[in-house]
This record gives C-alpha cells, sequence and structure tokens, in this order.
C-alpha cells in the first residue's frame, strides 16, 4: 500500500545524521589549500508528485554559457548579499532559472554543505512543489527542465564512478545516468548522499 506521503523518505533520511561532501570524496590524494577561500551557494533539490510517482525536477544548462554549458544541475546559485541564508538564494534563484514561485515550496530540510572544485561551498535545500507547476526556462541559461524519478536516484545501485583527466591528473566522480541525460559531478554527489541516507 503507497504513502500517502511519498516524500516521507527524504523528510526520514534528512533527520538522519551526515557529514559535509566534496568534488574531492572520490579523489582522497587532492592535497586542498588550508587557505583556500569558499563562496557560499545553495541549490534546490524541487520534489514534486509526478506520473511516475515522487520525481526530482533538474536542469539542463544552456550550451552558451561560460561555465559548465550543457551541464545537467539543480536550480541555485551563489548567495548574493541580498539573501538571508543559502535556502533563500536556493529559492530565489529557482525562481530565476526555472520560475518556481517561492510560495509553491515547502522546506523539507538541508543536507551537509557540498564542496566544489569551483571554489563554493553549497548547501542542498530540499523542497516539496505543493501544487502543479509549469516550469519557464530562463531564456540564455537553461536549455531544458525535466524530472527523473527518485526511486532512480535514491538507488545506490544505479550510481558508478567515472574520470577524466583534469589539471593533469585523474579526476573521479560519481555519476548516474537516466536516459539520455548524464548526472554528473557535484549533482551525482549531492544525490548519492541522499541515496546512502535514504539506504540506512
Amino acid at each position: 500500500m503507497p504513502t500517502a506521503d511519498p516524500f516521507a523518505p527524504v523528510r526520514q533520511a534528512l533527520n538522519r545524521p551526515g557529514r559535509n561532501t566534496s568534488d574531492y570524496d572520490l579523489n582522497p590524494g587532492t592535497v586542498l589549500d588550508a587557505g583556500r577561500v569558499l563562496r557560499p551557494a545553495g541549490v534546490l533539490v524541487p520534489l514534486i508528485r509526478g506520473r511516475r510517482g515522487a520525481e526530482v525536477i533538474l536542469t539542463k544548462r544552456s550550451s552558451r554559457l561560460k561555465h559548465h554549458p550543457g551541464q545537467i544541475a539543480f536550480p541555485g546559485g551563489k548567495v548574493d548579499d541580498g539573501d538571508a541564508d543559502p535556502v533563500a538564494a536556493a529559492l530565489r534563484e529557482a525562481e530565476e532559472e526555472i520560475g518556481l514561485p517561492t510560495g509553491m515550496v515547502e522546506v523539507l530540510g538541508t543536507m551537509g554543505a557540498h564542496e566544489t572544485v569551483t571554489g563554493f561551498v553549497v548547501t542542498p535545500v530540499f523542497g516539496w512543489i505543493r501544487a502543479v507547476f509549469t516550469p519557464v526556462p530562463e531564456a540564455g541559461e537553461v536549455d531544458e527542465v525535466f524530472s527523473v524519478p527518485l526511486s532512480h536516484v535514491a538507488d545506490p545501485a544505479n550510481f558508478r564512478i567515472e574520470g577524466r583527466r583534469w589539471r593533469g591528473q585523474i579526476r573521479r566522480y560519481y555519476v548516474v545516468p537516466y536516459g539520455p541525460y548524464y548526472i554528473w559531478g557535484a549533482t551525482a554527489r549531492i544525490l548519492k548522499a541522499l541515496a546512502d541516507r535514504m539506504a540506512e
């Protein structure tokens, strides 16, 4: 019998203890500068009741962008001066990038921060979209908005480790492909952290 709240497993996972994650998790030999300055950011992990049960909304970044063109990402970005915190930044960016009104989102919680190789410390913010939502991609920044079943990205067995040469060394990272979408890097690492917590 299906649960009345398809996001109950996510709520439970967010209440479990966890740890911060990093783009360097699979590259333990990386030497990080102890004096590095990380910029705070927030991303929204938007959850909806879809045709396939609980689903996660993702974006495909514009191929015309200077940074991370064509990559799969959560809506989000750096914390601006007018943002109270990373949660506010994630909600603001989601409204700007995919037209998601802040008032439609019930924040379920956050996970530990994720450090990226680009110098950001990103707080993943999980939010349930409470009403029917039609995305409006921001022209020039988002090429596509799509969703994947939560069951797919919540299954640790769907993740694998790949690698590519970056700055003269092999950098390893998680991927969790879905159909034509190659989900990797920080996005996949955040989803892997969620999958691990949900599997506990």
